[in-house]
């Protein structure tokens, strides 16, 4: 009887080691989301959209070449030189990946990314102060300088091309007595439009 416990207790230990070794060396699988960077965008377009942001992979390995994956240094970069006005299909190329040894990737999501382009534009346009607020009893709102009085934008020419001035952030003179001199954010629509200079206001 104790012949037959210590047999089954050693078969235990064998059992359980070969447990282990293939237990830490069987295929897992990791699902990434990857940032989409863009590469040799032509100076006279701007991207305007684009279908997402971040494209999907499922990468299978062992267990030890998926610690050594470091999702913070993946980016999938998408050359985007020769585009045109318009809106460009690029496939998704999973081979651009710099993978662990030992690990692959076994699906990827979208299939292509589509990318909107349009002209770049500029223009300069004045910088029109808005002023909110009263002085204190006695006071008269007096006159309102801008420094610089005109800015350059870039950006989309549709967009562009549609502003005839850009406003600052609100500025409260509610209760003053005396002068003030403010540097204030200009507020540009939070399209794609920007300051081809930054500069303060």
């Amino acid at each position: 009887g104790t012949r037959n416990w210590k047999t089954g207790f050693l078969a235990l230990g064998i059992a359980a080691v070969l447990w282990g070794i293939a237990h830490s060396s069987s295929s897992v699988e990791r699902s990434l989301d990857v940032p989409v960077s863009f590469q040799n965008l032509a100076d006279d377009l701007v991207i305007t959209g684009q279908s997402t942001d971040r494209v999907n992979i499922r990468v299978r390995g062992s267990r030890a070449a998926l610690r050594n994956l470091s999702p913070a240094k993946l980016e999938y970069a998408v050359d985007v030189g020769g585009a045109r006005p318009g809106t460009g299909s690029y496939d998704v190329d999973v081979s651009r990946f710099d993978l662990p040894r030992g690990s692959n990737i076994v699906s990827r999501s979208p299939g292509s990314l589509e990318i909107d382009f349009e002209r770049r534009g500029r223009r300069a346009v004045r910088i029109r102060p808005d002023v909110e607020g009263e002085p204190a009893a006695g006071y008269l709102m007096g006159q309102t300088e801008v420094e610089p009085s005109h800015v350059w934008l870039t950006g989309a020419r549709s967009e562009v091309m549609r502003l005839d001035e850009v406003v600052t952030e609100t500025i409260d003179v509610a209760g003053l007595q005396t002068p003030i001199d403010r540097e204030v954010r200009l507020s540009l629509g939070g399209g794609h439009v920007w300051m081809e200079q930054s500069q303060p206001v």
